[in-house]
């Protein structure tokens, strides 16, 4: 059963992925910040991380240089419901920014279950063929 870490600030977020994900038979951790996951890496190994960009204790991309540091082999998911109230001029692309500082992927919210679920299969996939090519199994 992999076990993923979902860390956001928002208590309602944290509950709907990790009901989703609980239905589908993984071990979901949850942490409220970016202070709080970092505690869960140190105790616990994950298969997946899911974490949001943007949170109180850690600005910006800190949490996903953080995170992916700490836990490099390990597939990161960003999530972001950010965008910008004004529109006069480009918006910074936040999420390619997060795949530049060590995401496998990004996710802009709000999501569906079925596209979560779609985009972890997809990395715990690409996680597990890195590891056999990594100890020479075909």
């Amino acid at each position: 059963m992999p076990r993923i870490l979902v860390v956001d600030d928002d208590p309602l977020i944290c509950t709907a992925i990790s009901t989703w994900l609980e239905a589908q038979r993984f071990d979901v951790v949850t942490a409220d910040g970016g202070a709080t996951g970092l505690r869960a890496l140190e105790i616990s190994t994950f298969d997946l991380m899911i974490v949001d960009i943007f949170m109180p204790e850690m600005n910006g991309f800190e949490s996903i240089r953080v995170f992916h540091q700490r836990a490099p082999l390990v597939p990161l998911i960003t999530i972001s419901g950010y965008v910008f109230a004004e529109h006069h001029s480009p918006a910074p692309d936040f999420l390619r920014m997060a795949l530049e500082l060590g995401a496998t992927r990004c996710l802009r919210k709000p999501f569906t279950p079925r596209t979560l679920l779609d985009v972890i299969d997809a990395c715990l996939l690409e996680s597990a063929s890195r590891r056999k090519s990594a100890s020479g199994h075909p």
